[in-house]
């Protein structure tokens, strides 16, 4: 069965399915083998849930007018376009020698109860926690290396699901 003929609902539905098995890898590599995560990771972890969130209703929403997937491809592309920029950031800071990464800061927890939102999402974006240290990797890449390249796979998977033209009026 060719992924690329699926109907909408389908290819947004599978695009949600993709987003729980990458947050459930994720909590799995934090609570059974020990990887911790930097508020880097968690705010990825967010961009993963909006863009499932995003994924699932418009694949059980399936909108039968052009404009309607339209719209869903553009939350897609928002949701993504988030995720894409705090993975980047991510692997920017990994990618810095040890002198030059910024230093680690209090854990997620104190912040939230010390800042306000604005506040904590930019002192979590300028570095904070362990962001520039690599636990794991495969194939050479790290987790957030990964992740970017899976927010601009999902990215793409929404784009072409919404945007493609369809034969025959009744294809979701």
């Amino acid at each position: 069965m060719n992924p690329f003929r699926w109907s909408f609902r389908a290819q947004f539905l599978a695009g949600f399915l993709g987003c729980v098995a990458l947050v459930g890898y994720a909590i799995y590599t934090q609570l059974y083998q020990g990887l911790e995560p930097c508020p880097l990771c968690i705010f990825q972890r967010i961009a993963y849930a909006a863009l499932g969130l995003v994924f699932l209703l418009g694949g059980l929403h399936a909108p039968r007018s052009p404009g309607g997937r339209g719209f869903y491809g553009v939350l897609v592309l928002l949701a993504s376009a988030v995720g894409i920029g705090i993975a980047g950031r991510h692997v920017w800071l990994q990618s810095l020698p040890k002198e030059l990464a910024p230093s680690c800061g209090p854990p997620l927890s104190f912040l939230q109860e010390t800042h306000g939102p604005l506040e904590l999402v930019r002192k979590v974006l300028t570095g904070t926690g362990n962001c520039g240290d690599v636990d794991w990797t495969l194939f050479g890449l790290s987790m957030p290396a990964w992740s970017l390249a899976g927010f601009v796979l999902l990215a793409l998977w929404g784009l072409f699901a919404a945007f493609r033209r369809r034969k025959g009026r009744n294809r979701l």
